[in-house]
């Protein structure tokens, strides 16, 4: 068998489709690619938002478990590789995951954080320095971009980011980066929004999602948050991530959590460098 955010009302796209103007919408209204945020209008955004996101209470009320998911990603994480040393945070924000991370873990001594946002990551470096002697590396950029050394993270952290990637090509591109800079053996593990293969099932998912916002504050909120998705962010499914991960040579490929539009999920780079090998040449003649 193939298997194939956050406390926000953002004016600046609430004029930028329709989905505003239809109250019994149930799912956000997405528009083509080019009409779609650009990075430079998505940094701007983060840009002006550390403090709120410096709290992830205040900062991912609309992300539906997300105490929950970062729990479980950073139990999962560590059980799965207890000895880490490097970690790398892709899209850190202001630093909540690697700070988690290195609660469970004090024994971390390198964080890499990857964010658009400068702010987010001059941010994410004082909190980390405030509670952890480890060693912090930021770069500031983005993941389709930045350039990554191979075989030299233990484990990857990527919360809330990659619902921003487009195309096909960057979704293979940029899961294929994230494996190649882990160690063998080491793990991948994605905390995001995400869509739904079936059309019906889908629809039920974003009127759940839907009705979580509209009981958070009101309908006016949900369509603010759902044109706001609508503008910026192009989720893929949980299966097609998790077979984009199988394609580029992950293995032990595991769901941790799935609520609504929101899912956690992981895999681990084998130890075997043949496996990975094998895993692109079946991809290839399956293209063929």
């Amino acid at each position: 068998m193939k298997i194939n955010s956050r406390n926000v009302i953002f004016a600046l796209f609430t004029s930028a489709s329709a989905f505003t103007k239809a109250n019994n919408s149930t799912k956000p209204n997405y528009v083509d690619y080019p009409e779609k945020s650009t990075v430079e209008e998505i940094k701007k955004r983060f840009d002006n938002d550390v403090e709120r996101f410096s709290n992830l209470e205040t900062g991912q009320k609309t992300t539906i478990d997300a105490r929950i998911n970062m729990d479980i990603v950073v139990q999962s994480a560590n059980k799965v590789n207890p000895d880490a040393k490097k970690i790398l945070d892709v899209g850190c924000g202001a630093g909540n995951y690697a700070i988690r991370m290195l609660e469970e873990n004090p024994e971390i001594e390198s964080v890499s954080l990857i964010d658009l946002s400068m702010p987010m990551l001059e941010r994410a470096g004082e909190r980390i320095g405030e509670s952890s002697d480890a060693e912090v590396n930021s770069i500031q950029g983005d993941i389709r971009e930045v350039e990554l050394p191979n075989d030299s993270h233990d484990i990857i952290i990527a919360a809330a980011t990659l619902h921003h990637l487009r195309s096909d090509e960057e979704w293979y591109s940029v899961y294929k980066k994230l494996f190649d800079t882990l160690k063998p053996g080491g793990s991948l593990w994605v905390f995001d929004m995400v869509e739904h293969e079936g059309k019906g099932v889908s629809e039920i998912m974003w009127e759940n999602y839907g009705e979580y916002l509209s009981d958070l504050k009101d309908d006016k909120f949900k369509n603010y948050v759902f044109d706001y998705i609508a503008k910026e962010d192009t989720p893929q499914s949980l299966t097609y991530q998790m077979n984009m991960m199988q394609k580029v040579g992950f293995e032990n490929i595991d769901v941790l959590h799935k609520k609504s539009c929101f899912a956690s999920f992981g895999g681990v780079k084998p130890l075997d460098e043949n496996h990975q090998e094998a895993c692109i040449s079946k991809s290839l003649n399956r293209r063929r």
